[in-house]
């Protein structure tokens, strides 16, 4: 089994990550124009031709293009949705209806694990966020050697704050990639509108070094015996965080509970370092998820819900 998973981009300018598993591809969505996006792809030694499905996680439009669109429909890719995204794009992407015309979309719903390909699962987990619905994702490879998944990864690019049924979803996986989005300090004190400032820090906004710190000790403390084994970095502002404080904000959450944890921050100009994916050595004592028969309450206290934005407005908001 060879597996590995790369961010390509990851910020306000376009997010698109890869995760491969015995010669499947998927991109986790697909917000760099195609051009772009085919350069990363050389850089990490993949192509286009190696890509066999892309997933989104809500559609702001730094997480998809329509160039991309059309990119994947003359190569035959087909993308996973919500209903609700898929509505959304056939209202707004000039692309989407050669790509669905071509029978290349397909439905996900919440909390419904899909079988993507051999072995490998994704169940869509749904965030708050102020493209409404916006999904995490929990992706399971199992090789059939033993019970439970070889590996796992928890994916959650934007979220404005987290949730116990998040932390479930996540329990036990090797490879934590959460959003470190800003330092609250440098957010409050920016030259930003105010407006946006709010919708920032807000419930359905981005989650500050700290929520994210708060959410992967929360993680860590679920999980088994040394999971995660990585903890990827997503979606840095480029005006009010620094690498090197969502740096520290994460070793500092992993330090009583997995020091030996790798942590990655992602960029949003050049591929993050891959992660190579293996059957972990407690693989056997990995927690796993449980379902949840009722909501379950934030990690964080609510804050006025503001207005649902399904594409964001002409302005680099993050």
């Amino acid at each position: 089994m060879t597996a590995r998973f790369t961010v390509l981009a990851s910020g306000s300018s376009g997010n698109v990550t890869l995760l491969q598993v015995n010669g499947f591809g998927l991109l986790i969505d697909c917000g760099l124009h195609p051009r772009f996006l085919s350069a990363r792809l050389a850089a990490v030694g993949a192509s286009w031709d190696k890509v066999h499905a892309a997933i989104l996680t809500h559609t702001h439009g730094d997480h998809w293009k329509d160039l991309t669109l059309a990119q994947l429909r003359s190569q035959r890719i087909p993308v996973y949705a919500h209903p609700a995204q898929l509505d959304h794009l056939n209202a707004v992407a000039p692309s989407f209806g050669s790509l669905h015309s071509a029978s290349l979309t397909r439905t996900y719903t919440d909390d419904e694990a899909i079988d993507l390909a051999p072995g490998l699962t994704c169940r869509p987990v749904r965030v708050s966020h102020d493209s409404d619905p916006t999904f995490a994702f929990r992706l399971d490879y199992h090789d059939g050697e033993a019970d439970g998944p070889a590996w796992a990864i928890g994916y959650a690019s934007d979220l404005g704050c987290a949730s116990e049924e998040l932390v479930e979803a996540f329990a036990g996986v090797d490879v934590l990639a959460v959003e470190y989005n800003h330092d609250e300090k440098m957010e409050r004190n920016s030259p930003r509108p105010a407006f946006l400032v709010q919708r920032v820090l807000g419930d359905t906004g981005h989650l500050s070094n700290r929520q994210a710190a708060d959410l992967t000790r929360a993680v860590a403390a679920r999980s088994g015996p040394a999971f995660p084994t990585h903890l990827v970095q997503l979606h840095l502002s480029k005006d009010c965080n620094h690498p090197w404080l969502a740096e520290a904000a994460g070793r500092g959450a992993l330090a009583d509970l997995n020091p030996a944890a790798v942590v990655i921050t992602a960029r949003q100009d050049v591929p993050a370092r891959s992660v190579q994916l293996v059957r972990h050595p407690d693989s056997a004592r990995r927690t796993e998820p449980r379902p949840h028969a009722a909501p379950i309450p934030r990690l964080t206290a609510a804050a006025p819900k503001p207005e649902l934005q399904p594409s964001l407005p002409g302005f680099d908001p993050v």
